[in-house]
Protein backbone atom coordinates (compact mmCIF):
# COMPACT_ATOMS: atom_id res chain seq x y z
CA UNK A 1 0.00 0.00 0.00
CA UNK A 2 3.01 2.04 1.06
CA UNK A 3 4.67 1.90 -2.33
CA UNK A 4 1.09 2.59 -4.53
CA UNK A 5 0.55 5.54 -2.28
CA UNK A 6 4.55 6.78 -3.00
CA UNK A 7 4.02 6.27 -6.44
CA UNK A 8 0.33 7.70 -6.85
CA UNK A 9 1.39 10.30 -4.56
CA UNK A 10 -1.00 9.68 -1.63
CA UNK A 11 -3.99 9.09 -4.85
CA UNK A 12 -3.53 12.62 -7.03
CA UNK A 13 -1.92 10.51 -10.16
CA UNK A 14 -5.69 8.33 -10.83
CA UNK A 15 -4.49 6.36 -14.34
CA UNK A 16 -1.92 4.77 -12.11
CA UNK A 17 -4.16 3.55 -9.06
CA UNK A 18 -5.62 0.85 -11.26
CA UNK A 19 -2.22 -0.55 -12.73
CA UNK A 20 -0.91 -0.92 -9.52
CA UNK A 21 -3.31 -2.09 -7.81
CA UNK A 22 -3.64 -4.60 -10.72
CA UNK A 23 0.28 -5.53 -10.55
CA UNK A 24 0.35 -5.90 -6.48
CA UNK A 25 -3.00 -7.39 -6.26
CA UNK A 26 -4.68 -5.40 -4.08
CA UNK A 27 -8.18 -3.73 -4.39
CA UNK A 28 -8.63 -0.28 -5.01
CA UNK A 29 -11.49 -0.09 -2.05
CA UNK A 30 -8.22 -1.54 0.36
CA UNK A 31 -5.92 1.15 -1.16
CA UNK A 32 -8.47 3.95 -0.41
CA UNK A 33 -8.83 2.66 3.05
CA UNK A 34 -5.12 3.14 3.71
CA UNK A 35 -5.16 6.19 2.69
CA UNK A 36 -7.68 7.30 5.00
CA UNK A 37 -6.04 5.51 8.07
CA UNK A 38 -2.70 6.78 6.94
CA UNK A 39 -2.78 9.79 8.76
CA UNK A 40 -4.66 8.43 12.07
CA UNK A 41 -3.10 8.93 14.98
CA UNK A 42 -2.35 5.43 16.27
CA UNK A 43 -4.85 4.25 19.31
CA UNK A 44 -2.56 3.09 21.25
CA UNK A 45 -0.18 6.46 21.32
CA UNK A 46 -1.15 7.90 24.38
CA UNK A 47 -0.68 4.07 26.53
CA UNK A 48 2.47 3.76 24.81
CA UNK A 49 3.86 7.04 25.93
CA UNK A 50 2.43 6.01 29.61
CA UNK A 51 4.95 2.65 28.86
CA UNK A 52 7.79 4.84 28.04
CA UNK A 53 7.19 7.16 31.49
CA UNK A 54 7.37 4.14 33.62
CA UNK A 55 10.36 2.65 32.01
CA UNK A 56 11.83 5.83 32.52
CA UNK A 57 10.66 7.09 35.70
CA UNK A 58 14.13 4.48 37.03
CA UNK A 59 16.82 3.10 35.81
CA UNK A 60 16.10 -0.84 36.40
CA UNK A 61 12.47 -0.01 34.63
CA UNK A 62 14.05 -0.74 31.70
CA UNK A 63 14.21 -4.31 32.07
CA UNK A 64 10.55 -4.87 32.71
CA UNK A 65 8.60 -7.55 30.87
CA UNK A 66 4.97 -7.71 29.61
CA UNK A 67 3.60 -9.36 33.08
CA UNK A 68 5.58 -6.01 35.29
CA UNK A 69 4.73 -3.33 32.75
CA UNK A 70 0.95 -4.56 33.13
CA UNK A 71 1.09 -4.78 36.40
CA UNK A 72 2.81 -1.18 36.78
CA UNK A 73 0.57 0.25 34.49
CA UNK A 74 -3.14 -1.15 36.69
CA UNK A 75 -0.97 0.11 40.34
CA UNK A 76 -0.52 3.82 38.21
CA UNK A 77 -4.18 3.75 36.35
CA UNK A 78 -3.42 6.33 33.99
CA UNK A 79 -5.86 9.42 33.26
CA UNK A 80 -8.21 8.91 30.36
CA UNK A 81 -6.07 5.60 29.41
CA UNK A 82 -7.82 2.14 29.35
CA UNK A 83 -5.32 -0.41 30.64
CA UNK A 84 -5.66 -3.72 28.01
CA UNK A 85 -4.50 -6.97 28.31
CA UNK A 86 -1.18 -8.42 29.00
CA UNK A 87 -1.14 -9.78 25.25
CA UNK A 88 -1.91 -6.29 23.51
CA UNK A 89 0.42 -4.74 26.45
CA UNK A 90 3.19 -6.79 25.13
CA UNK A 91 2.61 -6.23 21.49
CA UNK A 92 2.71 -2.21 22.06
CA UNK A 93 6.31 -2.86 23.89
CA UNK A 94 7.60 -4.72 21.22
CA UNK A 95 6.55 -1.92 18.48
CA UNK A 96 7.76 0.88 20.87
CA UNK A 97 11.20 -0.78 21.60
CA UNK A 98 10.54 -1.91 25.04
CA UNK A 99 10.70 -5.72 24.55
CA UNK A 100 14.03 -7.23 25.86
CA UNK A 101 14.86 -10.72 25.54
CA UNK A 102 16.94 -11.46 29.31
CA UNK A 103 20.33 -12.88 28.41
CA UNK A 104 20.75 -15.94 29.45
CA UNK A 105 23.95 -16.74 31.93
CA UNK A 106 23.54 -20.16 33.01
CA UNK A 107 26.73 -19.79 35.28
CA UNK A 108 25.43 -21.78 38.13
CA UNK A 109 28.19 -22.68 41.10
CA UNK A 110 27.33 -26.38 41.23
CA UNK A 111 28.89 -28.45 38.88
CA UNK A 112 28.34 -32.02 38.65
CA UNK A 113 31.41 -34.09 38.95
CA UNK A 114 30.80 -36.95 37.02
CA UNK A 115 34.19 -38.75 38.54
CA UNK A 116 32.83 -38.31 42.11
CA UNK A 117 30.71 -41.33 43.79
CA UNK A 118 27.03 -40.25 43.19
CA UNK A 119 25.48 -39.66 46.98
CA UNK A 120 22.38 -41.39 47.83
CA UNK A 121 18.78 -39.85 47.90
CA UNK A 122 18.28 -40.19 51.08
CA UNK A 123 14.74 -37.88 51.11
CA UNK A 124 13.57 -39.54 48.12
CA UNK A 125 12.14 -36.04 47.41
CA UNK A 126 9.70 -35.78 50.59
CA UNK A 127 10.67 -32.37 52.19
CA UNK A 128 8.30 -32.77 54.98
CA UNK A 129 9.14 -33.99 58.32
CA UNK A 130 6.80 -34.48 61.39
CA UNK A 131 9.31 -33.65 64.17
CA UNK A 132 11.91 -30.54 63.98
CA UNK A 133 15.66 -31.60 63.58
CA UNK A 134 14.76 -34.97 61.86
CA UNK A 135 15.28 -34.45 58.22
CA UNK A 136 17.74 -31.27 57.23
CA UNK A 137 19.11 -29.65 53.61
CA UNK A 138 22.21 -27.55 52.87
CA UNK A 139 22.70 -25.64 49.90
CA UNK A 140 25.08 -22.46 48.98
CA UNK A 141 23.77 -19.94 46.55
CA UNK A 142 25.72 -16.66 45.33
CA UNK A 143 24.81 -13.18 45.59
CA UNK A 144 26.18 -10.52 42.89
CA UNK A 145 27.20 -7.50 44.95
CA UNK A 146 28.67 -3.96 43.59
CA UNK A 147 32.58 -4.74 44.70
CA UNK A 148 32.18 -8.95 43.98
CA UNK A 149 30.52 -12.07 44.98
CA UNK A 150 29.39 -13.32 47.93
CA UNK A 151 28.21 -16.64 48.88
CA UNK A 152 25.75 -17.67 51.33
CA UNK A 153 25.90 -21.15 52.73
CA UNK A 154 23.04 -22.26 54.53
CA UNK A 155 21.03 -25.50 56.54
CA UNK A 156 17.35 -25.42 56.88
CA UNK A 157 15.23 -27.79 58.74
CA UNK A 158 12.25 -29.34 56.65
CA UNK A 159 9.83 -29.36 60.07
CA UNK A 160 8.92 -25.78 59.93
CA UNK A 161 11.66 -24.42 57.27
CA UNK A 162 13.42 -22.53 60.01
CA UNK A 163 17.22 -21.71 59.15
CA UNK A 164 19.56 -23.29 61.69
CA UNK A 165 22.70 -22.07 60.53
CA UNK A 166 23.42 -19.78 57.82
CA UNK A 167 27.35 -18.29 56.58
CA UNK A 168 28.66 -16.04 54.33
CA UNK A 169 32.37 -15.27 53.09
CA UNK A 170 33.63 -14.23 49.23
CA UNK A 171 34.62 -17.61 48.00
CA UNK A 172 33.01 -21.15 47.99
CA UNK A 173 35.66 -23.56 49.38
CA UNK A 174 35.30 -26.36 51.41
CA UNK A 175 35.35 -24.34 55.03
CA UNK A 176 32.35 -22.12 54.24
CA UNK A 177 30.21 -25.66 54.16
CA UNK A 178 32.44 -26.58 57.02
CA UNK A 179 31.99 -23.54 58.96
CA UNK A 180 28.44 -23.55 58.61
CA UNK A 181 28.06 -27.64 59.71
CA UNK A 182 30.57 -27.10 62.82
CA UNK A 183 27.82 -23.98 63.65
CA UNK A 184 25.17 -25.74 63.76
CA UNK A 185 25.78 -28.51 65.61
CA UNK A 186 26.85 -26.00 68.16
CA UNK A 187 23.35 -24.91 68.56
CA UNK A 188 21.98 -28.13 67.67
CA UNK A 189 23.90 -30.81 69.47
CA UNK A 190 20.84 -33.20 68.34
CA UNK A 191 23.03 -32.73 63.99
CA UNK A 192 26.55 -34.11 65.49
CA UNK A 193 25.29 -38.15 65.30
CA UNK A 194 23.38 -38.24 62.15
CA UNK A 195 26.21 -35.74 60.72
CA UNK A 196 29.24 -37.29 61.34
CA UNK A 197 27.15 -40.74 60.01
CA UNK A 198 26.60 -38.58 56.83
CA UNK A 199 30.47 -37.25 56.20
CA UNK A 200 32.08 -40.95 57.00
CA UNK A 201 28.91 -42.38 54.68
CA UNK A 202 30.21 -40.27 51.82
CA UNK A 203 34.30 -39.98 52.12
CA UNK A 204 37.11 -39.47 54.28
CA UNK A 205 37.42 -36.02 55.92
CA UNK A 206 40.70 -35.20 53.59
CA UNK A 207 38.28 -36.00 50.90
CA UNK A 208 35.49 -33.69 51.94
CA UNK A 209 35.57 -30.78 49.66
CA UNK A 210 32.96 -27.77 48.74
CA UNK A 211 31.66 -29.74 45.74
CA UNK A 212 30.72 -32.70 48.15
CA UNK A 213 28.82 -30.69 50.58
CA UNK A 214 26.69 -29.01 48.10
CA UNK A 215 23.29 -29.87 47.83
CA UNK A 216 23.82 -32.45 50.55
CA UNK A 217 20.47 -33.82 52.97
CA UNK A 218 20.71 -35.61 56.13
CA UNK A 219 17.93 -37.21 58.00
CA UNK A 220 18.10 -38.85 62.01
CA UNK A 221 17.98 -42.15 61.81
Amino acid sequence: MMFIAIKTEDGVIKGKISFCCRMLNVTRQGFYKYLANKDRPWKYRDLADAMRATASEDECNDAYERIRMYQALLLKQPERIRIPGERTVYRIMKKIGLRHRPKRKPNGITKADREARKSNDLLKRDFTSAEPLKKCVTDITEIKAKDGKLYVSAIFDCYDAAVLRLVADTNMKATLCERTLDNAVRSYPALRGPLSTLTAERSTPAKLTGKRLLNMAFARA
